[in-house]
């Protein structure tokens, strides 16, 4: 039996050569790649969504020059300290950067990742085959109450009532989330009042364990520049004129800020 969940019924999913089947016999077959899709087209909001291919192909550019290395490193060395066996569940696992990282360094965890994005999900399961990767919701995960001994989510949506019901009783979860000054320098194109940003609140059910803060300003080009531009939600308010005072720059320094929250669910 997987540790999924037929997203249709909510029965267990099991599988059967190269698909998955519950008892009411729902299938969902393998993906060349190694995926499988638990999104049922009734339960998508618009025909493809989360990021389109050209936000991945623009992250993964970006990522391969190393730039959230010490990012990657800083949260296996978390997991490393607070949870290495059981299931682990990457909410929103983008194009598996992160995940990937954390199967590799952790064997003895039972990786999953997933994200509504086809596109994102389609990489991570052909470069990465160290983890169990499926596009789906990550408001309504398609796993069981209490699947997870540790919930990852980097830059992605919390739901409250989804980390409730997915987190083990004194199962971690481990939130990266921007710091104060994130990306100040790409917000002065785009806005006149830079607003710095707040530290999340401690989800429902859970208590805060440890809050770390990691920054590091690197000198980027402008090709990289725009590769971090294009990978984040101020691609949509870049306009023109924007994007050719990018073009005119050699380098900029941009500052790296971030908040990694280490969160316990509750024991009752």
């Amino acid at each position: 039996m997987s540790a999924y969940l037929c997203p249709l019924c909510q029965q267990p999913l099991q599988q059967v050569n190269n698909q998955y089947k519950c008892r009411d016999n729902h299938s969902f077959d393998f993906a060349k790649e190694g995926y499988v899709n638990l999104l049922p087209v009734q339960f998508k909001k618009s025909k493809d969504p989360g990021d389109n291919k050209e936000m991945v192909v623009a992250r993964r550019a970006f990522l391969e020059k190393g730039h959230y290395a010490f990012l990657q490193q800083a949260i296996v060395d978390v997991i490393n300290t607070y949870q290495t066996q059981g299931t682990l569940i990457d909410l929103g696992c983008g194009e598996g950067f992160y995940t990937h990282k954390i199967a590799e360094e952790h064997a003895s965890l039972n990786v999953f990742g997933i994200d509504i994005s086809k596109s994102a999900v389609k990489y991570a399961a052909k470069r990465y085959k160290t983890c169990q990767f499926s596009v789906a919701s990550i408001s309504n995960a398609p796993f069981g109450m209490g699947s997870a001994d540790i919930l990852v989510s980097v830059f992605a949506p919390l739901f409250n009532y989804e980390l409730l019901r997915l987190a083990k009783p004194g199962g971690y979860l481990v939130a990266v989330t921007p710091a104060r000054n994130h990306l100040q320098q790409l917000k002065q194109f785009i806005y006149r009042d830079v607003r710095p940003h707040d530290a999340i609140e401690t989800p429902a059910g859970f208590d805060l364990l440890e809050r770390k803060m990691l920054t590091k300003t690197v000198s980027l080009s402008h090709l990289d520049l725009k590769s971090l531009i294009m990978m984040t939600p101020f691609a949509w308010k870049f306009r023109p004129e924007h994007w050719q005072q990018i073009e005119k720059l050699n380098n900029l320094d941009i500052d790296f800020e971030f908040y990694i929250n280490i969160f316990q669910k509750k024991e009752s």
